[in-house]
Parts: structure tokens; C-alpha cells; sequence
């Protein structure tokens, strides 16, 4: 077992063009589930929905950082109605979409820009480590399809919807 320390990022490190943040968006959700061409590719009962996205200087540390926030997040409610419950505390399931527009940048012109967001073959190896990652974990991960064009269909639940970025450097 080894322990990873995460310092947070200078802002030198972003001017040197080296922002390590991998996003995502986290739903708390009683029901959701993935389809591509009409069939139903994924699907879980109560847990999260996780819509993943890999930025171009992402790395290994920033999956690990990732998964280990992602399994130990608090929110889910105890008996006192209490956010102190993780997924793995409830025995949730976990539904990962691959969603690159999560990079998308609209600060200029009328159509967002994705520069910032991993050629495929890069996210696609991240994104498949981060599901991995998951399971090593013990937990029940349904995944949609990388690259497909998919619809989502989900119970938000609270609602609690959370941004998560990784937000390491080297």
C-alpha cells in the first residue's frame, strides 16, 4: 500500500501550460442508464452517474486521485439524514460516461473550443483506467460506450450534482 500526497497547484504550473485536471460531474442518483442506437448499454440502480472527462496533460496521478475521491465522496445520507455515507459505505453502483465537453471553452466566439480536451487514444487509456480503478475498488461500475453518440437517462436524486477536478501538477 502506498500513500499519494496531492499538493494543490501553483499557478506557475497552469502559465507553463502543464494544468493537470481531469473533470467530472457527479450525480448522486436512484436510477440511471446509457443507451447507444436505442439499446440500453448500461444501466445502475441507486449510486452515482459520473461524466468523465480527460484534458490532454492528464495522467495516471490524476486517475488515482480520481478514483480514490470518487469511492470515498460523502454523499450519500446516513440515518439522521446526514451526508456521511460513501458510495462504497452504501454498496452503490457506479455509471461512467466518457463526456469531453466537459472541456469545451466558451469564453470566446459562438462555439466552444475543445483544444484543451485528450485526443482519443489518451482518453480513452484514462478513462478505461478510471472504470478499472473503480472495480479494484469493489464497486459495481456500468460504463457507456467511448466515442458513441449516447443518451442519458437518470433519477437525480437530492438533487446532488458535484463538480470534481482533479486539479494536480507535476
Amino acid at each position: 500500500m502506498y500513500i499519494v500526497i496531492y499538493k494543490p497547484c501553483q499557478p506557475a504550473c497552469h502559465t507553463r501550460g502543464r494544468a493537470h485536471t481531469m473533470r467530472a460531474v457527479l450525480q448522486r442518483v436512484t436510477q440511471a442508464s446509457v443507451s447507444v442506437a436505442g439499446a440500453t448499454i448500461g444501466k445502475i440502480n441507486a449510486g452515482l452517474l459520473v461524466l468523465l472527462g480527460v484534458g490532454q496533460q492528464d495522467t495516471a496521478d490524476d486517475v488515482a486521485y480520481m478514483v480514490t475521491k470518487t469511492v470515498n465522496l460523502r454523499v450519500f445520507e446516513d440515518a439522521a439524514g446526514l451526508m456521511n455515507l460513501s458510495i462504497r459505505d452504501t454498496g452503490g453502483q457506479v455509471l461512467v460516461v466518457s463526456q469531453f465537453t466537459l472541456y469545451g471553452d466558451c469564453r470566446k466566439g459562438r462555439r466552444p473550443s475543445f483544444s484543451r480536451a485528450a485526443g482519443p487514444d489518451h482518453a480513452r487509456k484514462l478513462y478505461d483506467k478510471y472504470i478499472e480503478g473503480l472495480r479494484a475498488a469493489g464497486l459495481t461500475v456500468a460504463s457507456g460506450t467511448f466515442q458513441a453518440t449516447m443518451e442519458i437517462a437518470l433519477v437525480n436524486s437530492g438533487p446532488v450534482t458535484l463538480l470534481l477536478d482533479s486539479g494536480t501538477c507535476i
